[in-house]
């Protein structure tokens, strides 16, 4: 067994957005540390591929501004940020309705006429509720009754039919479950978010935001395809019988790596997540906008060379559509007759250019949900990741910097 000489004050196995996010902040206070990747990038489930000619993330991922610890570690422009519309379009039996948010597209508000989407006694409960959400203390919205999200809905006074045709079919796609069985706080905390930010997607995919967070590291912290075997008492032991001496380990793996190599930490139960990328002549939309389905055929669809023209080559277009569960036989198919529906143009024509289901896509946070837990596990072993916050890149992002401040108070008492 080849021992590495050189010691660490801090390992962090895992390169995934938390895990950069700990590194980053270890290393600004001085200490010493080295960030262990399994696979060939960083990322973990926030990357970003090349498939004949166009961009493809590992699932239908967006960036939201408002994210403080995006905006605390990033700049921004940097990532060359491109929005969405600031609104979804919802699919129904009847034909499509646009949701926009008046105050930053004054042009929609006929959209939000009474008796379009919603009666008035909706549309007021839906303001009050966003009026809140927006400008409340944010220590206040932590601090409200937790249950689940279909049941603050109805306390606001937001009626069924408003759920139904709106709400539910959006919020699926936000939390990858249709029964709005989710944590309140955690819907009050993205509602929040959307409410203050945009949704983006970067020029060169979401991947993009972990390279930025690797690249702000000092040279040489990060070492990909290292697969960690398991935790020893001074350090680790890689898959090629590599040594890795450290006073501290951070796991920041996924949740099967976080149980294989530090058993009895509870992990929730995760969600899974299918989405299709179809390539076509041209645009079925022609804007960059989110569009939904009241039927739940589909969680949601979008164009996404609308948003990045660069993601397809020129003369084509880029579509992705995600659906709860993993891809089946014949699914597809299915797919492409409801797409077809709803972007009111023929699929015949589209190319499958490829299929991504996330396992680990999003934990499952049901009532009571706590929005941070402690990353301590034992005597100089922690964890962190989306199953430790709030399940968000900003839930990520947090949980690694709350494992960096509690390495740094045991280390540096």
């Amino acid at each position: 067994m080849a021992a590495v000489r050189e010691t660490t004050d801090v390992l962090v196995i895992g390169a995934g957005v938390a895990g950069l996010a700990c590194a980053r902040d270890v290393a600004d206070a001085g200490l010493r540390v080295r960030v262990v990747e399994a696979s060939d990038e960083v990322g973990g489930r926030m990357r970003s591929d090349r498939v004949e000619g166009f961009v493809v993330d590992r699932g239908f991922q967006v960036v939201n501004t408002s994210y403080p610890q995006l905006r605390r570690r990033l700049v921004l422009k940097d990532l060359r940020l491109r929005p969405f519309t600031p609104g979804v379009l919802v699919h129904t039996p009847t034909g499509r309705l646009r949701f926009s948010d008046p105050t930053r597209r004054p042009r929609s508000l006929p959209d939000l006429l009474p008796g379009r989407l919603a009666g008035p006694r909706d549309l007021a409960a839906l303001a009050a509720l966003s009026a809140r959400d927006l400008l409340a203390p944010l220590r206040s919205l932590k601090r409200l009754p937790d249950t689940t999200t279909r049941t603050a809905l109805a306390d606001a006074g937001i009626s069924d039919a408003l759920v139904e045709r709106f709400l539910r079919p959006f919020l699926s796609g936000v939390f990858l479950e249709d029964d709005l069985a989710t944590s309140s706080r955690f819907f009050h905390l993205v509602w929040r978010s959307m409410l203050r930010g945009t949704l983006c997607l970067p020029a060169d995919g979401v991947g993009a935001v972990p390279r930025a967070l690797a690249a702000a590291l000092p040279t040489g912290t990060v070492r990909l395809e290292t697969p960690v075997e398991r935790l020893t008492p001074g350090g680790a032991l890689t898959a090629d019988g590599r040594e890795l001496p450290a006073r501290a380990v951070v796991v920041a793996a996924g949740p099967r790596s976080v149980t294989g190599l530090l058993p009895g930490v509870d992990v929730p139960a995760y969600r899974v997540v299918t989405t299709y990328y179809h390539a076509a002549p041209r645009s079925p939309l022609g804007e960059p906008t989110l569009l939904v389905d009241t039927r739940r055929r589909f969680l949601n669809t979008c164009v996404l060379s609308d948003v990045v023209p660069g993601h397809a080559p020129p003369g084509h277009a880029l579509i992705a559509t995600s659906v709860l569960g993993p891809d089946t036989e014949g699914r597809e198919n299915g797919l492409r007759a409801a797409l077809a529906e709803a972007y009111g143009t023929g699929t015949e024509g589209w190319h499958l250019l490829t299929v991504r289901t996330v396992q680990e896509a999003l934990p499952v946070m049901t009532p009571p949900q706590p929005l941070s837990r402690t990353t301590r596990v034992s005597p100089g072993r922690y964890v962190c990741g989306d199953h430790r916050a709030t399940g968000s890149v900003q839930g990520a992002m947090a949980s690694g910097a709350r494992a960096a401040r509690e390495v740094l108070r045991d280390l540096r008492p």
